[in-house]
């Protein structure tokens, strides 16, 4: 059971090296900034969402594009030898700007279809296919730092990439936006559906990424779990209350059969868990 206290891989600091810090008036490392940033929003320096977005900034420093990618087996793709018009009622169903263009199966995106270019295009000639009017795929590895993914997709004009394993295979997509949610939270836009929300995505047979508002009901009857609900209704609230203080980037919880570990948190909630099967 924990004590209250948020484990650490440091020892605390001394009464000395605080006093030093704060006659320094520096912050010496990530976490004293963080302290920084959080007594100026108890002072009402800074209001809770400024305090979260620039919490979240110093996440996405750390994060990498596996942590947030949509996973191969989600991606809403299309034939590379599909003629234009057949591919019109799955483009109204799902709604989306892009979409990866495959050869033989989903490991295999070899270009990206713009809906603009799609109806443009076959307004003139329906008879195309998708790879005559399809771009070039933008590549990235699963081990890239969101910072520089958000440098590169700014500076390069892009907002979507293709993500390859080490075998340069696709295991996913990832978005600017993607990216942007770490730091202001969850961007909704007029197609989204407030009932309709995925909260588990299956990484490998034994790991997940599973949001912490993933309601504890729904998490059983997925992994044919026990995990108790009666005092909390949603993951992330069943994780505080195990650990007793509001978790940070990679603590750990063991439920049963499942170890869960922080991706991503703020003073405010838990965001997103990494989820371990033994």
């Amino acid at each position: 059971m924990s004590d209250g206290n948020p484990p650490s891989s440091q020892p605390h600091k001394s009464l000395i090296e605080r006093i030093g810090h704060f006659l320094s008036g520096e912050p010496q490392d990530q976490e004293d900034l963080l302290e920084i940033l959080r007594e100026s929003q108890e002072k009402h320096l800074l209001d809770s969402d400024a305090l979260a977005m620039m919490e979240g900034v110093m996440h996405v420093a750390e994060m990498r594009v596996r942590d947030i990618m949509i996973p191969r087996s989600q991606m809403v793709v299309v034939p590379r030898d599909a003629e234009l018009e057949t591919i019109f009622p799955l483009v109204v169903e799902f709604a989306h700007s892009r979409f990866p263009v495959i050869e033989e199966d989903r490991s295999k995106v070899v270009g990206v279809l713009l809906a603009k270019d799609l109806l443009a295009h076959a307004l003139r000639d329906k008879t195309l296919k998708v790879e005559d009017v399809m771009r070039p795929v933008n590549v990235v590895p699963e081990s890239k730092r969101l910072n520089v993914l958000l440098k590169e997709f700014r500076t390069e004009r892009n907002h979507m990439a293709i993500v390859v394993d080490e075998y340069g295979n696709a295991a996913g997509l990832v978005t600017i936006e993607d990216v942007l949610e770490q730091i202001v939270g969850k961007i909704e836009d007029e197609h989204d559906d407030d009932e309709v929300q995925e909260f588990i995505s299956q990484r490998s047979e034994k790991e997940f990424i599973v949001s912490a508002l993933t309601p504890i009901e729904e998490f059983n009857d997925y992994f044919s779990a026990a995990l108790e609900d009666d005092e909390y209704d949603t993951l992330g609230g069943l994780i505080v209350q195990r650990l007793e203080h509001f978790p940070k980037k990679g603590e750990k919880v063991e439920l049963d059969d499942f170890c869960f570990e922080v991706l991503r948190a703020d003073n405010r909630r838990v965001h997103l868990l990494k989820l371990k099967i033994k």
